[in-house]
């Protein structure tokens, strides 16, 4: 429960971020929020939540949702929600189907659900251009990464057993 009540925390910390925190000017006019790091890790504890709730982990989602409507004002909240919605049912998708170690499973749906996130938050707040882009893709994925070199390196310490779905 405790990583379920994380993640509704996460969603809602992140979209409050997004509200107050300042976009950087990148080289070429568009622009990155540094705030972006953070919904990498995200994506990660929704699949911890996963693993420890299962596909209750879905309410959590509509409850962080919820919460971030309440935080942030109202066009970055929908943004947000119509991003995360789309981003973490793919994660969900992904994470569900994928038969492999949940390091692996962390990177796939990561590889997935950050660039969604980031198109459609990036299209619904007008701020869609390509730099920008890539600049906050790269940033979630970032998050994914270190999560799953340190999972990795853990699962390749561990017995079979101990590894677990």
């Amino acid at each position: 429960m405790i990583s379920l009540a994380a993640y509704i925390l996460l969603i809602a910390g992140v979209n409050w971020a997004f509200s107050v925190l300042p976009v950087l000017p990148l080289p070429n006019g568009e622009v990155w929020a540094p705030i972006s790091l953070i919904v990498g890790f995200v994506f990660v504890v929704r699949d911890v939540a996963q693993r420890r709730v299962g596909h209750h982990v879905l309410w959590g989602m509509l409850a962080g949702c919820a919460l971030s409507w309440k935080m942030a004002s109202p066009e970055l909240a929908l943004a947000s929600a119509a991003a995360f919605a789309v981003s973490e049912l793919s994660d969900w998708m992904i994470y569900t189907i994928t038969r492999k170690p949940f390091s692996s499973r962390i990177l796939f749906s990561s590889f997935v659900s950050a660039p969604l996130d980031t198109i459609v938050f990036l299209w619904l707040t007008g701020l869609a251009a390509p730099l920008s882009f890539l600049a906050m893709t790269a940033s979630k994925i970032a998050g994914a990464l270190l999560v799953f070199w340190l999972l990795r390196r853990r699962e390749n310490c561990s017995s079979p057993l101990e590894q677990g779905a």
